[in-house]
């Protein structure tokens, strides 16, 4: 008899309404993975800004050392008030992408049965895209400080970090995920006008990753107009990719164009799989309605989903974005946020039935 496999998931609920939504993926995920003869063992680490504010650190100093044998991450929102939010960022979410190289951010923007776009006239065939995002260097880098601080002479720099193996290997997988989607087509976000060094440096590598992959249509704007095209034409976009700051908005706007952000997914991946990969809800820790219970369970399942899918387990990722359509056909089974009447349970409980 074969054995089972047993996956290793270090769970992170954070803050907020991430300590609600965590734990109704990883039931949703229990039943998929029942069904289909996997198991899962959920080790969870309690690293959130309620341990800052006991402890001085976001995690443990071994953190990244304590998840890097995990099959993967699934964590849930980040952030609380009290605790700047580069303090969270900094101390929790960035660590572990970075040692970990998770530099892919991928974030899927589709309009789901159910919701209706803010967008006049918009329907499903209309706005089915991916978001990737350089994960780990680009805009968002340490390199830089602040001199003679509280004085007339108060000087700040902030460096911008582009190699050209972070750019190609980033070129790379928003290609080659494109070759495998039907319209094969890539975006890229830009702005050489104006930003002098680093940006046409970013259109030559996404030109020469072009013509590897001859196949594939390219189109590239600049993201000040980008942005305006992801609002009149979001038609027009199969797989976007940006760098780390302009693949950051951009991943918010789709969502907001496809409905709510409430329910949008992300995976963090690490592609060559050499240290697991992160998947998290967008939505954030949304501290205004933790502990009420109407928190919606959608971006943590959709993101449970992303994550069966990185780990080879297909058809259940498919069940489980399957079930939350369901969930979606009737206001009763929708949450507050989404223009229906359903608590956080009721939508569970809906999603739970779909899925036998």
């Amino acid at each position: 008899m074969a054995q089972k496999q047993i996956y290793r998931i270090a769970t992170i609920p954070g803050d907020g309404i991430g300590c609600e939504v965590i734990p109704a993926g990883q039931r949703a995920v229990e039943v998929v993975a029942k069904r289909h003869g996997f198991g899962v063992r959920w080790d969870e680490f309690d690293w959130s800004c309620e341990r800052y504010a006991e402890t001085g650190r976001m995690m443990p100093k071994d953190g990244v050392a304590q998840v890097r044998s995990h099959d993967a991450i699934y964590l849930g929102a980040v952030g609380f008030p009290g605790v700047p939010d580069h303090v969270s960022l900094w101390g929790l979410l960035i660590p572990l992408r970075r040692e970990l190289d998770q530099y892919a951010n991928v974030r899927p923007v589709k309009l789901l049965k159910g919701i209706e776009s803010p967008l006049k006239g918009r329907g499903e065939a209309d706005i089915d895209f991916v978001v990737v995002r350089e994960n780990v260097e680009g805009e968002y880098s340490e390199v830089g400080g602040r001199i003679y601080a509280g004085t007339e002479r108060e000087t700040v720099m902030q460096e911008a970090v582009f190699t050209r193996r972070g750019v190609d290997r980033i070129m790379e997988y928003a290609f080659s995920l494109a070759d495998a989607r039907p319209r094969r087509h890539v975006t890229s976000a830009t702005k050489s006008n104006g930003i002098v060094h680093t940006m046409p440096f970013w259109d030559e590598r996404f030109r020469a990753a072009g013509a590897r992959y001859p196949g594939v249509e390219t189109a590239q704007y600049h993201i000040d107009i980008l942005t305006a095209h992801f609002v009149l034409h979001p038609d027009w976009f199969d797989v976007v990719v940006a760098s780390n700051l302009f693949g950051d908005i951009l991943s918010d706007l789709g969502p907001a164009v496809a409905g709510s952000i409430g329910i949008a997914p992300a995976a963090n991946l690490n592609p060559d799989r050499s240290f697991p990969s992160m998947f998290e809800p967008v939505h954030g820790s949304a501290p205004d309605i933790a502990g009420r219970g109407v928190a919606n369970p959608i971006a943590a399942i959709w993101s449970a989903a992303m994550m069966l899918e990185h780990l080879g387990q297909s058809e259940a990722a498919r069940e489980l974005e399957a079930a939350i359509e369901v969930s979606l056909a009737s206001e009763h089974t929708r949450t507050r946020d989404l223009g229906g009447s359903a608590d956080m349970e009721e939508a569970l409980g809906a999603m739970l039935e779909a899925l036998g």
